[in-house]
This record gives structure tokens, C-alpha cells and sequence, in this order.
């Protein structure tokens, strides 16, 4: 229920008690499903996954790239981890991401049968719970029984409300499917900038530029990138969540670096 709702309910339960209106049918207007979205509206959903994805593939990448660098080996090598931590890395990555959502999904499922059966078998107790819940909002008198027996007399509201205010749990309903499809499609994308250059120097032979700093350079841009898209999801400070972002990526491949180049002067 929103604010709005609950700020009506109080200003005008007084009238409504005073002349007999039914008042709850406006305040339990609410459908338990979101009106049908668009394909751009139902991708947002996910941008989440998207944002945290990409940050693993780019810092986990350009880390290798730095260890590889740090330890001068060669643009076919570099592309060969890369890869490999793409594939690999990513992939583990989405299936973490699918397997939390289907349990989060699944212990969801769990409490909702328990309550479907609480509520057959003890209506009343279960009653003055969404009783006791609207009460704590504020509502009283006529307007608190005619919300009741709104809530509960379609049992999904019902189960919805209990679930909602009483347990705490609401259902996630977006697909585990996409949750980690996104995870992993965001890896490999921001995850393929800092091997980008290495490929392109194996490819054609040789490109007279310095790689390690170009990859650098585009993984900063990923970063950048990232850092906003994180800050805008969460509401925070873009200028902070682009600089934590960046921070992390050159602590990464500051360490990275260090251990290949202290690693390849040991072996050699």
C-alpha cells in the first residue's frame, strides 16, 4: 500500500465511520501483478545484474592482463587467459546468480504454502493478523473492518498481506533465467575490453602502439561507465561510484601486476 493511500485512509476515516462508506474498495485497489511492461522496461529490471556482472568481467580481465603483463608474457598468451577467465569465470558467475535466485524463489514458494495452510486452518487468528497490521498503519473503526474483510476475502490479497508485512518476504518476480542470462552476457561484454587490444595485436601481427596503457585506457572507460550505471541504480553520488569503481580496477591490477612481475622474476 502506498503512503498516499495510507495518508487518505487516515484523514477521511472519520467521515467514512460517520456516514457508512465503504471506503476500503478504493484503498484495495492495488493488483497483485504490475501492468504488462515494455521490452526496454522489462530489461531495466535487470540492470542490476548488468552492473555487477560487467564490474567482476572488467576488474577480474584486466587483472589478468596486468599478472600477464607483470610477468611479459606474450599478446597470444594474454588472449588465451582472458578467454579462459571469460568463459569459465562467467559462467560460474551466472550459475551463483541463478542459484540464488531460484532459492530466494524457492524458500519464498515454502512460506507461502505454510501460510495458504495457517490461514485454512486458523482463519480467525490469521484475520486479526491483518487486523493487527492495519491497525498499526492507523486505520480503525468501520474502516478498519471494511479493509479486513477486503484483504480477506480474496485469499492471494490475503496470503500477500501476511506474507508482505507479517513474514517480511516479498516474491522477486522476475526470471532466474534472465537474472543470470544478464550476469553472464555483462561479463563477457565489459569483460572483453582489456583483451580487446592483445587480440587485435596477435590478429595483425604487431600494432605499434602501447598495449598495456590502451588497455588501460578502454578498461577506464568500462569503468567509468560501470561506476555510473552503479550510483544510478543505487541513488548514490555518481563522481563517488565512478571513483570507486576506478579505485577498485587499478588496486586489482595494481596487485595482479606486482605478484606476475615478482612471480616472473623468481622463475627467471
Amino acid at each position: 500500500m502506498s503512503e498516499h493511500a495510507i495518508k487518505s485512509s487516515s484523514n477521511y476515516s472519520a467521515v467514512g465511520t460517520a456516514r457508512g462508506v465503504d471506503l476500503a474498495p478504493e484503498i484495495i485497489s492495488l493488483p497483485r501483478s504490475a501492468s504488462k511492461l515494455s521490452w526496454s522496461e522489462r530489461i531495466q529490471d535487470y540492470l542490476g545484474e548488468f552492473v555487477y556482472g560487467g564490474i567482476d568481467g572488467a576488474v577480474t580481465t584486466f587483472a589478468i592482463v596486468a599478472g600477464s603483463v607483470g610477468a611479459d608474457l606474450s599478446s597470444a598468451i594474454i588472449v588465451i587467459l582472458g578467454f579462459a577467465n571469460l568463459l569459465a569465470d562467467g559462467f560460474s558467475m551466472s550459475i551463483g546468480a541463478y542459484l540464488a535466485a531460484e532459492s530466494e524463489q524457492q524458500n519464498y514458494d515454502k512460506h507461502r504454502k505454510l501460510k495458504a495452510r495457517q490461514i485454512e486452518q486458523h482463519p480467525e487468528l490469521e484475520r486479526k493478523k491483518v487486523a493487527a497490521i492495519y491497525r498499526e498503519k492507523g486505520f480503525s473503526g468501520v474502516l478498519l473492518h471494511q479493509t479486513v474483510d477486503k484483504v480477506t476475502a480474496r485469499k492471494d490479497l490475503w496470503l500477500d498481506e501476511l506474507m508482505k508485512n507479517e513474514l517480511d518476504l516479498i516474491e522477486d518476480k522476475r526470471s532466474s533465467l534472465m537474472i543470470g542470462g544478464m550476469t553472464y552476457v555483462s561479463f563477457i561484454l565489459l569483460g572483453f575490453i582489456p583483451i580487446v587490444v592483445y587480440l587485435m595485436d596477435y590478429l595483425l601481427g604487431g600494432l605499434e602502439i602501447p598495449l598495456f596503457l590502451s588497455a588501460a585506457l578502454l578498461t577506464s572507460l568500462s569503468f567509468v561507465l560501470i561506476g555510473w550505471m552503479k550510483a544510478s541504480i543505487n541513488e548514490t553520488s555518481i563522481r563517488k561510484g565512478i571513483l570507486e569503481t576506478i579505485s577498485l580496477g587499478i588496486l586489482a591490477a595494481g596487485v595482479a601486476y606486482w605478484i606476475g612481475d615478482l612471480l616472473e622474476k623468481i622463475i627467471h
